[in-house]
């Protein structure tokens, strides 16, 4: 049996004043056994709130790929997110994800600036993943103005990607930034489909960072894909870090620690959360997903509190 939730939709600020367990302007499905998904923004679509980072299969043989894909999708994952910066993730996913190419969300990024860059990476994508076409294709880590002007001067990637949707190889566009900055200078120059940002609760209470770009995605009508939502913050200097070889920042790796920043990220209006490329985080990810409920307004504070508290990934303002 599914149920619907629908909830009337609201204003930019009205969103985020209402956190918790607002979720007010998203379409909520809910299927027994499976993830939870939401409207993507404007698009049409419903991804599953967790999201596949191609990180997952990087490095991984072909049939812990294909075991780690099927997994996924048992569990009702429909969106899948990869690029050519993540080592030979492309390679192992590609072959693994073909069997389920026509059921999927596929986004793709490329780092290039140029439209000459841009489009070698998005054809050589393209063939690598087997497909014809990437529902999302996003620019990636946009983080500085050169970045910013670059992809907007003549010759620059943006060319790529209005044409590359024109031709059908691309059905949406959007960005990935890590920079406050950044990702509002390009919500205000073009009318990107989606954003992808990291929306943590270290980053939003210490940091300063992500209220201000989740209101203006919202008042585009953007969807709206968090990073980020199991990190606790930087490495400490004397941490090992061999046992999570592919996190650059310390993850909530507790079951009860990574429930409470899968929480705090789902309960704002956000389609979804990619959670880290370890594939045992992964995994304890889908599980967690699958019981998602909304913060409380108590448990909201308290989780304001331990944000307040810790040192955040990214902090704004960053570009001075």
């Amino acid at each position: 049996m599914e149920r619907r939730e629908f909830i009337v939709k609201g204003s930019a600020a009205s969103l985020l004043a209402c956190f918790p367990a607002s979720l007010a302007g998203l379409e909520r499905t809910v299927e027994a056994g499976k993830l939870e998904r939401r409207a993507l923004g404007r698009t049409g679509e419903r991804l599953s709130i967790i999201g596949f980072g191609g990180i997952v299969v990087m490095n991984a043989s072909a049939q812990d790929a294909s075991r780690r894909v099927a997994e996924a999708i048992d569990h009702g994952v429909n969106y899948f997110d990869v690029a050519p910066s993540y080592g030979n993730a492309e390679e192992m996913l590609g072959p693994a994800l073909e069997p389920y190419r026509k059921n999927v969300f596929l986004a793709c990024k490329t780092t290039e600036r140029s439209r000459a860059g841009s489009q070698r990476e998005l054809d050589n994508s393209l063939r690598t993943m087997r497909t014809d076409h990437f529902d999302l294709y996003q620019l990636h880590a946009v983080n500085t103005r050169d970045d910013v002007e670059k992809i907007f001067a003549p010759g620059g990637a943006i060319e790529t990607f209005a044409a590359a949707k024109k031709a059908g190889k691309v059905r949406f566009l959007g960005f990935s930034a890590h920079s406050v900055e950044a990702a509002l200078a390009l919500i205000g120059r073009y009318d990107f489909d989606t954003i992808l940002f990291p929306t943590n609760f270290a980053t939003w209470h210490a940091g300063n960072f992500g209220p201000q770009v989740l209101a203006a995605a919202q008042a585009k009508q953007m969807g709206i894909l968090a990073l980020k939502a199991m990190a606790r913050g930087p490495w400490p200097k004397d941490a090992k870090r061999d046992t999570y070889p592919k996190c650059w920042y310390e993850p909530l790796a507790a079951p009860d620690d990574a429930m409470t920043g899968l929480r705090f990220t789902l309960s704002h209006p956000v389609t979804a959360a990619i959670p880290p490329g370890d594939e045992k985080l992964f995994a304890l990810a889908l599980g967690l997903g699958l019981r998602f409920t909304p913060l409380a307004e108590g448990e909201a504070r308290a989780i304001k509190e331990k944000g307040l508290a810790t040192a955040p990934l990214f902090t704004y303002p960053n570009w001075g």
